[in-house]
């Protein structure tokens, strides 16, 4: 299938999350006018926003369906209200501070048609305010040591030096089509992290079951990165390190898990108490001793999220 091609027209649900950004998530409502792709469910779920975001959002795009939650249920909660009303062949889960491009569906979905392992599938994320610099281009994989990755093109200008469709360890979180048939076999996102490392989790679910994850460089999305829990909040601090050592201890094995552990207690913990406290950060600092101290009161094997759903 070529991105020419049009006949190849599944329902696809668009699925994001809103927290107090109703602006942002209009914008992103209105970037829908930029493609062409018609056959298209799009969910708004509101994470307990302090004001309703029904009445802005569907003035601009009469068919949205907004779903209000009473409480906030975080990235992989939202998402998972989401997925359980949409009804599309393929879901699509991203930011609500993203912003669309031509193609960018078809793209996606032409990786499915060709690799019937395909479980989720990203696009190239550009930073919207920094014009064809790439943020994302793949993602590496998760050390083994430290359980801290980067993304692969990050920051560089896009001169196509990544044009490639490829494998890539993990999806990333603000953008990943899903096969609705793979997901009733994975389950649905692990709602335990509620912020940062969901998507590594999930795509080591979809990998276990034999799915990959594709990076697909014929789609483009547009990001305006951490504009909701802000580039160095406190909350960030806390989930960022309370996650990093939970990815790990549900992901890694044996002398894996005993080399993070050795490197996280004697290495990270000094390093960044010593940090913040020189830096008089000292919100961030209980912020991180509270993500590490998190784990000592849930010390039981921690479980995977079953989608129990109408499908089935």
């Amino acid at each position: 299938m070529s991105l020419e091609n049009n006949t190849y027209q599944p329902l696809v649900s668009i699925i994001t999350v809103n927290y107090n950004n109703t602006g942002v998530t209009a914008e992103l409502l209105l970037s829908l006018n930029n493609i062409t792709y018609s056959n298209l469910e799009v969910i708004v779920v509101d994470n307990a926003s302090e004001e309703d975001p029904s009445i802005t959002l569907t003035a601009i795009r009469k068919d949205v369906k907004v779903l209000r939650s009473r409480i906030n249920r975080g990235f992989a909660g939202g998402n998972n209200l989401g997925i359980r009303e949409a009804s599309g062949e393929y879901f699509f889960l991203v930011n609500n501070d993203t912003e669309f491009t031509e193609g960018l569906i078809e793209g996606l979905l032409e990786v499915f048609r060709q690799h019937r392992d395909a479980g989720v599938v990203s696009p190239k994320f550009h930073y919207f305010f920094h014009p064809g610099t790439i943020e994302y281009a793949g993602y590496q994989e998760v050390d083994h040591w430290t359980g801290r990755n980067s993304m692969i093109g990050c920051r560089e200008q896009d001169n196509g030096q990544y044009d490639e469709l490829k494998e890539t360890p993990y999806a990333h979180g603000g953008g990943m089509m899903i096969a609705a048939k793979a997901l009733r076999k994975v389950g649905l996102m692990p709602e335990l992290y509620f912020l940062y490392y969901e998507e590594f989790d999930w795509c080591e679910m979809f990998k276990r079951k034999g799915y990959k994850i594709y990076y697909q460089y014929k789609s483009l999305i547009y990001h305006k990165e951490s504009m909701t829990t802000g580039k160095n909040s406190v909350l960030k601090t806390y989930y960022i390190t309370r996650n990093r050592i939970l990815f790990m201890r549900r992901n890694m094995k044996g002398a894996a898990l005993f080399i993070f552990l050795v490197y996280f207690t004697f290495l990270t913990i000094p390093k960044n108490t010593l940090q913040f406290l020189l830096k008089r950060e000292l919100s961030h600092l209980k912020a991180f001793w509270s993500g590490v101290l998190w784990h000592l009161g849930h010390l039981k094997p921690m479980q995977t999220y079953v989608w129990h759903s109408r499908f089935y």
